[in-house]
């Protein structure tokens, strides 16, 4: 049997790859309040039952930025588990809203990739993440730039 081994080289990235990521995540009432008081973002539409039924979706909406920090740790093993560092996120885009008890999946396309030009061994790979829910419905989108090592 081999060992669990997180992430990607550089070298196994192709540009143009679409890598459906293999775990999910279902957000639950209790991960919402606990990141909304962990973050202070005590907006009563994170964290007001009563209040959001008066509002347009009539529901609780997930904190938008708990959604991205999921998105994002749905890719770890397969996009960032190898990186020296993240460089950039950018075009973060909130497609859908998310509500309480939604399941978050995720898929990462490989837009280019790079060598750097200090150190021969890594490389700068550029992808696109779009988070989707239990409905195949696209829900956030974002852009990042990530510093990983060569094989050795």
């Amino acid at each position: 049997m081999k060992a669990f081994e997180i992430g990607n080289y550089y070298d196994d990235f192709i540009v143009g790859d679409l890598i459906t990521h293999s775990t999910s995540k279902t957000i639950f009432e209790s991960d919402n309040n606990l990141f909304s008081l962990m973050t202070m973002n005590h907006h009563p539409l994170h964290t007001n039952l009563d209040f959001s039924k008066k509002q347009d979706y009539e529901k609780i909406l997930v904190v938008g930025t708990l959604v991205f920090s999921i998105a994002v740790g749905l890719s770890v093993p397969d996009i960032s588990g190898k990186a020296i560092a993240n460089l950039a996120y950018e075009s973060v885009d909130h497609l859908k809203p998310v509500f309480l008890n939604d399941t978050i999946y995720a898929k990462t396309k490989i837009l280019d990739k790079w060598e750097t030009t200090k150190n021969k061994n890594r490389g700068i790979i550029y992808v696109e993440t779009i988070a989707y829910n239990q409905n195949s419905e696209s829900v956030l989108s974002f852009r990042r730039k990530v510093l990983i090592p060569k094989m050795p």
